[in-house]
């Protein structure tokens, strides 16, 4: 039996899969560790029991009041627990599936397999959109399989019980199936990616704003507006049904997620900068009843926003700079909470560079491309991808973990411009103009990160001190 070429896809998957199991297989009896998982967990069970969409039954409840002050309590409380419209259905149905298949007791680990499995796919997924949009340079989506088979973060990420293990593919493959179905015009294809849209959607609500502006691309951009209408359709006839579900719960119009609310009071808390904070995360935990904990989320904010009005521009700026920052909050937690105990400092600044260092070569370069790139209108769709998902996270909240969703794309940015742009910057001065926007874009990045770490630089110090892996930073 002939074994795969390593850069083939088939090839680049296995690799993706073997580094993603190494970790897994390492962490076999890691339990859950943060808050999003532990909900995400109790979805799933409830769904496996056949409880229906709920969480917070009463042994959950009570383990988290050991943690948290619980002072809400609804009278006619079900001890099954509270039916939910905050959290996107799509991942703990996948969990709940997964669940009864393996049974509870080996749920993790079964769990953690999906995941590793769903995340390999981004490897080959990323080299298939590489040969789409530069099917002239093989060994720009080869740069791009390996970048996501091999990214460290992406690596660990199937530990976590966290949506972007089911949201990273979907959008991706969103992305693929519009392609494909522009270029073959056939009904199956658009109803085939609005369905993945519409799917991806279900799990985290923010691309829905690129599913939109993606009809008006086919609509308009491509004038076909037969398609954009089965293509629309294919996401409602996902989206709606939840979307009905959850307004009839809460007996108002909700969207597939009800979390808008405590994103907005996060991103414009006072005492906060845009980002995620603890202890601004938990002030609207105690409220179970997602419609009321939404509405005062939602009040709250405007509040703050009314109250200081020129500070939403400063915090807009802010939020951008964090979905753009360096992916060091997991290997700062961990370590500092003591979970690797003490590590020398030579093997730590190295882990931590391991870390870091691949986001700023990867998005460095693809800034360094982009001004270059032809825009057709394949190269279009990826810019509305950036744009239509950079874009809500700047309004509403912003992490660093956010811009894993659209590194695929900017991996293949990034392996065109290592492989063409070279030849391109001979053309000397008829390439001016973009390479200064080219110069703009890099210098706005490493600016940014060199900010961040300024500012952070304390906290640097600890980790990296003697004692680091005592410091307790939260998460």
């Amino acid at each position: 039996m002939r074994l795969p070429k390593l850069f083939s896809p088939l090839g680049l998957f296995l690799l993706a899969l073997v580094l993603r199991l190494i970790p897994v297989l390492l962490a076999i009896n890691l339990p859950i560790g943060l808050d999003d998982m532990f909900q995400y967990d109790m979805l799933g069970r409830s769904l496996a029991a056949g409880e229906g969409y709920r969480w917070y039954a009463q042994p959950d409840l009570d383990l988290m009041r050991s943690y948290i002050d619980i002072d809400f309590i609804a009278p006619d409380y079900d001890p099954r627990g509270l039916e939910t419209s905050f959290r996107a259905p799509a991942y703990p149905f996948l969990l709940a599936g997964v669940y009864t298949l393996s049974g509870l007791e080996s749920r993790l680990l079964a769990a953690r397999l999906v995941n590793a499995t769903l995340g390999a796919l981004l490897a080959p997924m990323a080299y298939a959109l590489a040969r789409r949009l530069f099917p002239e340079h093989e060994r720009a989506a080869r740069f791009a399989g390996i970048a996501l088979a091999a990214y460290p973060m992406l690596l660990i990420y199937p530990l976590a019980l966290a949506t972007e293990n089911l949201f990273f593919p979907l959008v991706l493959g969103g992305l693929l199936a519009l392609l494909r179905a522009a270029e073959k015009q056939r009904a199956r294809d658009w109803l085939l990616a609005g369905a993945i849209l519409g799917a991806a959607t279900l799990t985290r609500s923010v691309i829905f704003a690129f599913a939109g502006l993606a009809g008006l691309w086919i609509w308009f951009g491509l004038r076909n507006f037969r398609a954009a209408v089965l293509y629309g359709l294919a996401v409602f006839a996902l989206v709606l049904p939840w979307t009905i579900r959850n307004t009839l719960l809460e007996g108002q119009f909700t969207f597939v997620e009800n979390s808008m609310g405590y994103n907005l009071h996060m991103g414009y808390h006072p005492a906060g900068t845009g980002t995620f904070q603890y202890g601004i995360s938990v002030e609207l935990l105690p409220y179970l009843d997602d419609g009321e904990r939404n509405t005062l989320g939602t009040q709250m904010a405007l509040e703050y926003i009314e109250d200081d009005p020129g500070r939403v521009p400063y915090l807009m700026v802010r939020k951008l700079g964090y979905f753009f920052g360096l992916e060091r909050r997991a290997i700062s937690y961990f370590y500092t909470n003591n979970f690797f105990g003490s590590i020398s400092t030579v093997p730590l600044v190295a882990l931590f560079l391991a870390f870091t260092l691949p986001f700023p070569i990867i998005s460095t370069l693809a800034a360094a491309g982009l001004p270059f790139v032809r825009w057709t209108r394949e190269h279009a769709l990826a810019l509305l991808l950036l744009v239509a998902y950079i874009f809500p996270h700047v309004l509403l909240m912003a992490e660093d973990r956010f811009h894993l969703a659209i590194l695929p794309v900017l991996a293949v940015y990034a392996g065109w411009a290592w492989v063409a742009l070279p030849a391109l910057l001979r053309n000397g001065v008829r390439s001016l103009p973009r390479l200064l926007a080219a110069g703009l874009l890099v210098l706005l990045l490493w600016l940014n990160w060199g900010l961040e770490l300024h500012r952070d630089a304390a906290k640097l110090a600890q980790l990296f001190g003697p004692e680091g892996n005592h410091a307790g930073f939260s998460y």
